[in-house]
């Protein structure tokens, strides 16, 4: 039965905000709405000003018979800033204070709506880069790398504090620690990354930065390539980072345990936004 075009436009768009940066043939379409390609064109156009206007991303078109499009998640600073702003102030809530001046963030990175949405900003960053792989290390950046992965249409992979028998033979390093300065061990199973993989980092929290560069030395192993490091939170002026590259959505400028009060603001994902807007 042939689609309306009402129909192909809600549909259309659903099927690419569900397959980001994979490339869609017309042909595809065509033959899923019974429809002409040159139909198809003209859809695709109202699709693609539909997403810029909501700031959500763009439409690439690769001419030639293997050609087609494809859906670049990108949110705009109108988009992106607002909600990393109300990521603060949810962060800032003393309430969110635990025994040691530790912050409570399982409710956040348990929020399947507000991850997606970590991911899209992450997504938007990291576009332009090469991404084969997403990296985290278990547990809390587990949900925050996938909703990541998600969306630049990726798989992920979990490094471990140990080796398991369901994962079969791993490579083991031991890593310096930033903050207590103890060795620890990660493991990741030798199936779980193709040789000479371009990989992108994500951890929920990075203070000194010790975990990111353990999973830097981890990734020469696999004679991997780290294409981009990107963490929820940074903790400001705690020491000097052993990371000189890297994305943060906000920064931890003080805990004060005392007087219940938490310091949050944007991390330097704001200067991303500000430099995409003027080039």
């Amino acid at each position: 039965m042939k689609i309306r075009r009402s129909g192909r436009l809600v549909d259309m768009t659903r099927y690419l905000l569900d397959h980001p940066h994979h490339l869609v043939s017309l042909t595809i379409f065509a033959e899923r709405y019974k429809s002409a390609k040159s139909s198809i064109s003209e859809d695709l156009d109202i699709v693609s000003e539909m997403l810029e206007h909501e700031g959500t991303g763009r439409l690439v078109t690769v001419p030639g018979a293997a050609g087609g499009v494809m859906f670049i998640p990108t949110w705009s600073s109108k988009k992106a800033l607002p909600f990393i702003d109300d990521l603060c102030e949810r962060v800032a809530r003393p309430d969110r204070l635990l025994p040691g001046g530790y912050l409570y963030l399982t409710d956040l990175l348990g929020d399947p709506k507000m991850v997606k949405q970590m991911g899209q900003v992450f997504a938007s960053v990291f576009s332009q880069k090469k991404v084969d792989v997403v990296m985290t290390i278990a547990t809390k950046g587990i949900p925050l790398a996938y909703a990541v992965a998600e969306q630049l249409g990726v798989p992920f992979v979990i490094v471990r504090s140990d080796s398991r028998v369901t994962e079969g033979s791993t490579v083991s390093i031991n890593y310096v620690s930033g903050s207590s300065k103890a060795i620890r061990t990660m493991a990741l199973a030798r199936r779980s990354l193709p040789r000479g993989a371009n990989v992108l980092l994500i951890d929920d929290f990075m203070k000194a930065g010790g975990t990111i560069r353990g999973m830097m030395s981890l990734l020469s192993e696999f004679e991997a390539k780290v294409a981009g490091v990107g963490v929820l939170i940074e903790a400001e002026g705690a020491e000097k980072k052993m990371v000189n590259e890297y994305v943060s959505l906000m920064k931890l400028a003080d805990v004060d345990v005392d007087l219940g009060q938490i310091q949050v603001k944007r991390g330097n994902v704001d200067h991303y936004f500000s430099e995409a807007e003027t080039t």
